[in-house]
């Protein structure tokens, strides 16, 4: 019997160079009804410029189950490690902004 609800395995290659990552403490995301992007940068203090170091760009409905992946980690993480604080802002606007019109961007 073909059981068509079972789930697929997908090999995923990972090559040399993006095994090692890149560094980003700053992403800047925005969207339009057909997609999300989001942009990598790594702000540098003292540095008064920033370059895009990665860019992703996804369906919202890919956007939306990264988010739920990232709250389900995120959760994991905490009950595992302790709370993750984020220090020196009650409400952190870091890496975020709004437009002009009040409208959320990212």
């Amino acid at each position: 019997m073909n059981n068509n609800n079972a789930k697929q395995q997908i090999s995923i290659e990972l090559g040399e160079n993006e095994a090692q990552g890149i560094y980003s403490n700053l992403a800047i995301i925005t969207h339009s009804p057909a997609e999300f992007i989001i942009d990598f940068t790594r702000v540098v203090p003292g540095v008064p410029k920033a370059k895009v170091q990665s860019r992703i760009i996804t369906t919202p409905q890919h956007a939306k189950m990264l988010l739920k992946a990232l709250q389900d980690n995120i959760e994991k993480f905490e009950a595992r490690f302790g709370e993750i604080k984020i220090e020196g802002h009650a409400n952190p606007q870091f890496g975020f902004a709004n437009n002009d019109n009040g409208e959320k961007i990212n």
